[in-house]
């Protein structure tokens, strides 16, 4: 990571049956790929597995959602609004941690 990048936020938690859940939120310089200067992933999925359970990100540019399988384009509502969503969509018994 460059000078110009922060990390805001990175939390991770592995699970017992094989999953890992993370959060990270990196301040990045505006651009016409981060206009807002935010990069960011909420992440949920098999650990190693090369798709994610579901996911919420912007590593591309684009914010994506992925989910079974596909990944589909989504509007930016914000972190705080992404977050919720990402968490709603974690195994209830996972919630707690997050």
């Amino acid at each position: 990571m460059g000078d110009d990048v922060a990390v805001l936020e990175d939390e991770i938690q592995a699970y017992d049956d094989g999953t890992v859940a993370r959060i990270r939120v990196l301040d990045v310089p505006e651009s016409g790929r981060f206009p807002a200067g935010i990069k960011y992933a909420f992440h949920y999925g098999e650990a190693g597995a090369g798709e994610p359970i579901v996911r919420f990100d912007n590593h591309h540019g684009p914010h994506e959602l992925h989910i079974a399988g596909q990944v589909l384009e989504i509007e930016f509502p914000g972190l705080r609004a992404l977050y919720r969503a990402w968490r709603a969509a974690l195994p209830p018994e996972k919630r707690a941690d997050w």
